[in-house]
């Protein structure tokens, strides 16, 4: 009797897309990124990521993730990610290093178009926070504004616009 009280939460938990194309921009340092999500099943997605910073410095990541309900109105997920970096010359070497990322994070529904997003974890030997809210206008289209310390540049203050498929 109690499976049938909790199934509903369970099959109403898929309030999250994780279908999605994402492009940000961020400041301080500069940077212009984007993001493409694709669910494999239900609880597992693929990701691929690219940011740059003008100055010939990038980061292009992918990997895949994890996806599932804690209640109707939150989820948790947590990716592995293989990412390819270059700095500028000014700061480090000029080559392609290949680093890791592990990481978790949670979204939750604040309103029915409002959802606060959080992700905290290690990239090489260094911390990844990131922060924010999502305001969704429609289905398909939503705008972000976040605090983010991908664990790379720094801390920075970004905003994205995010399509649904």
């Amino acid at each position: 009797m109690a499976c049938c009280f909790l199934y509903p939460q369970v099959v109403r938990a898929a309030n999250f897309n994780y279908n999605f194309f994402e492009v940000r921009s961020a400041v301080s340092p500069e940077t212009l990124g984007g993001e493409v999500n694709t669910t494999i099943n239900e609880n597992s997605h693929f990701i691929m990521r690219a940011d740059t910073r003008f100055d010939q410095g990038w980061d292009g990541a992918v990997g895949i993730g994890f996806n599932g309900p804690i209640n109707q109105f939150m989820d948790v997920y947590g990716q592995m990610m293989l990412h390819f970096v270059t700095y500028p010359q000014e700061e480090e070497e000029d080559d392609i290093k290949g680093m890791y990322e592990l990481n978790v994070g949670s979204r939750v529904w604040l309103t029915n178009q409002i959802e606060a997003h959080v992700r905290v974890g290690r990239i090489d030997e260094s911390s990844v926070f990131i922060g924010g809210l999502r305001i969704h206008s429609t289905d398909q289209l939503s705008l972000s504004a976040e605090a983010r310390n991908a664990g790379l540049w720094g801390p920075q203050f970004s905003m994205g616009i995010r399509l649904n498929y």
